[in-house]
């Protein structure tokens, strides 16, 4: 599953208010992810989407609403691709599914908002919105995949670890600081090498 980039859609013209909708969701979760919540601006997000910052308040409203948008499009596209990697041996479904979690790399933001928004778990609006969220991927990951609670704990820590790294963009010590290179090699079996280009370093913008 895939989605516009925010380069791909700034240029398309005439753009339907749907696909303009998309893109300011795609750049929040890039500025988001980046920023956090708290750090983020709607006038950085509108310059990240090309727009302006009167046209995002236009559409979401509020910040705050905008950032609840953003997680649940994230918990959506997590829970669509779990569920995209079920079919396919029992044996390997831990497997699929941890792949099918990395490849969210490929959208920038997109794993940071979702440990972001766990972060938040006291701001009543946007801690309802994480709530439900991450319960709804323990109940699919015990439910629908079928895991013991020990699997989904495992699954779902290894998942927060992951979160964890991106977020603290360590890829640029990766091969040069042992705790760093031991974090990835323990999150990503088959290799950091073809996600490297997927995760922020420290001096990318978001």
């Amino acid at each position: 599953m895939s989605s516009m980039s925010v380069e791909d859609v700034a240029h398309a013209p005439r753009m339907r208010s749907a696909d303009r909708r998309e893109l300011i969701l795609t750049a929040a979760t890039a500025v988001f992810g980046a920023k956090t919540y708290v750090g983020t601006t709607t006038d950085e997000i509108a310059r990240a989407a090309g727009v302006s910052q009167p046209y995002v308040v236009r559409l979401f409203g509020t910040k705050e609403k905008l950032f609840v948008e953003v997680i649940e499009r994230a918990y959506r596209r997590l829970l669509a691709e779990f569920r995209a990697a079920l079919p396919g041996p029992v044996e390997s479904r831990a497997e699929r599914m941890g792949t099918a979690y990395t490849g969210l790399l490929a959208e920038r933001g997109m794993l940071p908002v979702i440990a972001n928004s766990t972060a938040l778990g006291g701001e009543p609006v946007i801690g309802q919105a994480a709530r439900t969220g991450f319960s709804e991927i323990w109940r699919f990951v015990r439910e629908e995949a079928g895991f013991s609670k020990e699997e989904a704990r495992e699954f779902m820590a290894t998942g927060m670890l992951i979160n964890t790294i991106v977020g603290l963009r360590l890829i640029g010590e990766y091969g040069d600081e042992l705790s760093a290179t031991e974090m990835f090699d323990a999150c990503f079996a088959d290799g950091v090498a073809k996600l490297r280009a997927l995760m922020p370093t420290v001096d990318a913008p978001w």
